[in-house]
C-alpha cells in the first residue's frame, strides 16, 4: 500500500510518520555520484529535487526540496557524507486546503522550503504562493509531523527561512513572487513569536535586488563571526548566480557579493541552496542546476571563508567568486556511508510502493493498493473528470522523477478492464506527454500510443493503434536518451521487444522536470472500476 494511502486509512489526517524503511531500495543502475575512490561527481542527485535546503544534526545530514502540487510532498532525504543520499519519507502527506489540492494544481503548492533544528525539534517552513507561509515540525525526522500552521498569510509570499537569534528573538526572512504579489527581487525580514508559529509585524525590506540582482529570491539566513548573512539566488532559475549579503545588524544595511556563478563551467545557473558544515569543520554548499526536461538537479560544492565572505566552488583566479566543480574529493565527515541513491525501480512486493512515487494531487484511498498475495500494485481505472481533456489534469497518475540523463524504464503489467474506454499504461508526462497503453474498445483490448503536444493548453491527444493485445501480460518500455529523447517499445514475453517507430522529446512540467510513471483511467460511469496490476517497474 502506498505511503500516502496508508496515512489516510490509518490516521485520516494530514500528516503521518515517515514510512518504514524495511523495504530498502537498491542502488540505482543509472546514476551513482560516489566514484568509489574518495571522490564524487556532480550532480550528487541527478533528479528533480529542486530548491534544496539541508541541515546537519550530529553526524546526519537531512535535505528537503520543493514538491509543488505532487503528493506526498516535502520529500526528506538523508546522508552521512553529503554525497550518498536516500529518500526516507515526506513531511507532508496531503496539502491544505484539502479540497483545493484534490484537483491538480500544476506549479502551485509547495515552493522552496527551509529546514532547521531548534530546541531539539525539526522545523520546516514552506510557502504556498497563493495562501502564505506554513510551518510543520516534529521531534523526530521520522515524524509524525504536525499539521501545518499558517505563519504568515498572504498571496505572493515565498521562499521562507526562520532564524532564532542568540538573544532569543525569532525572525522570518522571505521573498515575493511577482506573479502574485506584483513585485519581486525584494528580501523582507519579519519578527516571529518565539514558538515560530506566527509573524508579529508586516516586515522590513532589508535588500532590494532591482539594480543588480533581478529575481532575487530563496533567502537563507545565518550568523557567523558577528555578521548576519543572507545567502540568496538571483538572476533567474536557469541563468542565475549565488549571492551573499552580510551586515552587522540584522536589519542591514547589507553588503552584497556574488560568491558563485557558472563561469567557464558547463553548469548553468548554479544557485539556491544550503550551507552546511561537517563535524570536522568543513563547509559545503548544496544547490540546484536547471536541466530543462530533467528538472532541477542537486550539486555539492566545496565552500570556504575568505575575509568573512563565503567562496563557493573552485576559485581558480582568486577573485572571491567560485565556479562549480564536476569531480571533487568527498567531504571528510568521519562517518561511514555506503553508496546510496534515491529509489527508482520498484518490485511492488511490500506493504507500500517506493517513496519515490507521487500522485498529481491529494489522493483518494481507493486509487490503488498493494495486493501482497500476488506481489503487485493494483491501480484502478478511475473515471476521468469531464473537465479533463487529456492526462495533464488527471490526479491519479502515479509518477516519479527522471533519475538520470539516460535510462530505460520497463513495467510488467496485467490489464483487467471492465468498461469501454478503460485504459492503463506507461507515461512520460510534461507540458507535452507521450504514453503507451492498453485500452478496451468494442470488448477488445488494443495497444495504443498516445502523444499530446501542448497538453497544458488543453490540446487533444492523438492516438495510434499498434494492434490487439496478444496475451494476459504485457511489458511496456520507454528508453530515454540524452536530450530527453524518448522511444517506446513493448513485449509479449518479456524478452523480445518491438520498437514503436519515431521518438518523442520530453518537456518539463510547470516548474518541474518531466516525470515517468503508470496510470489507469476510465471514461464511463460505473459502480466498479477495472484495473491494471503492475508486477514491477524497473529502471536500468
Amino acid at each position: 500500500m502506498h505511503t500516502t494511502m496508508k496515512a489516510l486509512l490509518l490516521a485520516g489526517g494530514l500528516t503521518a510518520p515517515l514510512a518504514a524503511t524495511a523495504q530498502q531500495q537498491a542502488l540505482s543502475k543509472v546514476w551513482v555520484a560516489d566514484n568509489g575512490n574518495g571522490t564524487y561527481k556532480n550532480p550528487v542527485i541527478n533528479a528533480d529535487y529542486s530548491d534544496p535546503d539541508a541541515i546537519r544534526v550530529g553526524n546526519d545530514f537531512y535535505m528537503i526540496s520543493s514538491s509543488f502540487n505532487m503528493s506526498p510532498g516535502l520529500p526528506i532525504l538523508h546522508s552521512k557524507d553529503l554525497v550518498n543520499w536516500t529518500l526516507i519519507g515526506h513531511a507532508l502527506q496531503r496539502q491544505i486546503p484539502f479540497e483545493h489540492f484534490s484537483k491538480v494544481q500544476h506549479g502551485n503548492g509547495v515552493w522552496a522550503p527551509a529546514i532547521r533544528y531548534h530546541r531539539n525539534e525539526f522545523y520546516i517552513y514552506y510557502p504556498d504562493p497563493d495562501f502564505g507561509i506554513y510551518m510543520t515540525k516534529a521531534s523526530s525526522i521520522k515524524g509524525p509531523w504536525s499539521d501545518p500552521v499558517l505563519v504568515a498569510p498572504g498571496s505572493g509570499l515565498i521562499d521562507p527561512c526562520p532564524y532564532w537569534d542568540t538573544d532569543g528573538k525569532a525572525y522570518l526572512v522571505h521573498a515575493y513572487a511577482g506573479s502574485r504579489a506584483g513585485i519581486k527581487s525584494l528580501i523582507v525580514l519579519k519578527r516571529m513569536n518565539a514558538e515560530g508559529t506566527k509573524v508579529l509585524d508586516g516586515g522590513t525590506i532589508v535588500f532590494d535586488g532591482h539594480n543588480q540582482d533581478p529575481t532575487l529570491e530563496g533567502p537563507k539566513m545565518h550568523k557567523r563571526n558577528g555578521y548576519y548573512y543572507i545567502l540568496a539566488p538571483a538572476g533567474g532559475v536557469s541563468t542565475g548566480w549565488q549571492l551573499a549579503l552580510r551586515s552587522k545588524n540584522i536589519y542591514g544595511p547589507y553588503e552584497r557579493k556574488v560568491v558563485m556563478d557558472q563561469g567557464s563551467s558547463a553548469v548553468n545557473g548554479p544557485h539556491q541552496g544550503a550551507w552546511v558544515n561537517t563535524a570536522a569543520g568543513e563547509d559545503w554548499f548544496l544547490h540546484f542546476q536547471d536541466k530543462d526536461a530533467y528538472g532541477r538537479v542537486v550539486h555539492l560544492q566545496p565552500m570556504k571563508w575568505v575575509n568573512d565572505w563565503p567562496v563557493i566552488g573552485e576559485d581558480k583566479d582568486g577573485d572571491g567568486k567560485g565556479t562549480p566543480v564536476s569531480v571533487y574529493k568527498k567531504p571528510a565527515t568521519g562517518a561511514a556511508q555506503p553508496k546510496a541513491t534515491p529509489g527508482d525501480s520498484d518490485e511492488f512486493d511490500g506493504l507500500q510502493a517506493g517513496l519515490q512515487w507521487q500522485w498529481q494531487a491529494n489522493p483518494s484511498a481507493y486509487w490503488s493498493h498493494s495486493n501482497m498475495s500476488e506481489g503487485v500494485l493494483r491501480l484502478f481505472a478511475i473515471r476521468m473528470a469531464d473537465s479533463s481533456r487529456n492526462l495533464w489534469n488527471v490526479p491519479n497518475l502515479l509518477l516519479q522523477k527522471f533519475p538520470a540523463d539516460a535510462f530505460t524504464a520497463t513495467a510488467k503489467l496485467r490489464f483487467r478492464p471492465r468498461q469501454e474506454g478503460d485504459r492503463a499504461g506507461l507515461v512520460i508526462l510534461g507540458v507535452d506527454y507521450a504514453q503507451l497503453s492498453l485500452v478496451m474498445k468494442d470488448s477488445v483490448v488494443y495497444l495504443e500510443q498516445g502523444i499530446n503536444i501542448q497538453a497544458d493548453k488543453g490540446k487533444k491527444e492523438m492516438f495510434k493503434t499498434i494492434g490487439k493485445a496478444a496475451g494476459r501480460d504485457i511489458w511496456l518500455r520507454v528508453s530515454v536518451a540524452p536530450g530527453a529523447i524518448c522511444k517506446f517499445s513493448y513485449s509479449d514475453n518479456g524478452k523480445d521487444y518491438t520498437d514503436i517507430p519515431g521518438s518523442f522529446t520530453a518537456r518539463p512540467g510547470r516548474w518541474v522536470g518531466a516525470k515517468v510513471g503508470l496510470f489507469a483511467v476510465g471514461t464511463m460511469r460505473t459502480n466498479d472500476a477495472g484495473w491494471v496490476d503492475a508486477d514491477w517497474f524497473r529502471i536500468e
